[in-house]
């Protein structure tokens, strides 16, 4: 869900990684580029358990590794992935604390147990009341807020691991509100990636299987255990106008 808190001018080439750990937690990691006048935040729904905790997210900082996503890239044939521009399209009680912060690299970072928590943020950095009404699938989720500098296209990936309601499925947010709107349609301009946590996979339609394992395009070091090095990988891409939804797996 690429949900921005202010309008942007535009948004291109989003990337989206997903793994599941053994833990039973998701892997994510999310990169795009916009461009925006004013101070914003990126709000990403994720489906936690109900009741989680406020440190039921944990965040990874990756400013070390911005060639993340180019590596991952690099495990797949064919020719580059196109890279033009998409157009774009609650005051805290006194007596609940701040949500806490994460310095993630580049990024501040939240996590917003429930819908209601927004509350706690700065005003800034929430959606309106209306976008969440239309978003009644979002009533029982956790949400992971970035805080973004304005006038900056470019940041390095933004990369998380959250325990998941569902431990059969692997969630990629991609549902847009970009002007404070859910549209029925969005222009998409997404690479989604994911890699399991054993060869056991056939690739269902839309998927590309990487020609080689990840030891051999990514920076094993710099990832630890976010990749198996002996697995590959898979890549799906979604352009152009489509259904506003987030994609399963």
């Amino acid at each position: 869900m690429c949900c921005f808190t202010r309008a942007v001018k535009w948004v291109a080439a989003t990337k989206i990684f997903a793994r599941p750990s053994r833990d039973g937690s998701q892997i994510l990691v999310y990169q795009m580029s916009f461009h925006s006048d004013e101070e914003l935040a990126m709000v990403l729904p994720i489906p936690v358990p109900k009741e989680s905790g406020e440190r039921a997210v944990r965040f990874i900082d990756l400013k070390g590794y911005p060639e993340f996503f180019p590596d991952l890239e690099n495990g797949f044939p064919g020719p580059p992935l196109s890279r033009g521009a998409v157009g774009a399209a609650g005051g805290a009680k006194a007596a609940q604390p701040k949500l806490v912060v994460h310095d993630v690299g580049d990024f501040e970072a939240s996590f917003v147990p429930r819908i209601e928590d927004f509350r706690r943020l700065d005003e800034r950095f929430r959606l309106p009341k209306a976008a969440w009404d239309e978003l009644p699938q979002y009533i029982d989720w956790g949400f992971a807020v970035f805080k973004l500098k304005p006038g900056k296209d470019n940041f390095h990936p933004m990369a998380f691991t959250f325990p998941r309601a569902n431990r059969k499925q692997l969630f990629f947010p991609t549902v847009h509100i970009h002007d404070g709107k859910v549209h029925a349609t969005a222009q998409f301009d997404h690479a989604l990636y994911f890699q399991l946590l054993d060869a056991e996979f056939s690739p269902k339609q839309g998927w590309i299987e990487s020609t080689v394992p990840a030891a051999l395009h990514m920076n094993m070091r710099k990832v630890g255990d976010m990749f198996d090095g002996g697995l590959h990988s898979y890549r799906r891409e979604i352009r152009g106008r489509q259904k506003n939804e987030d994609v399963w797996l």
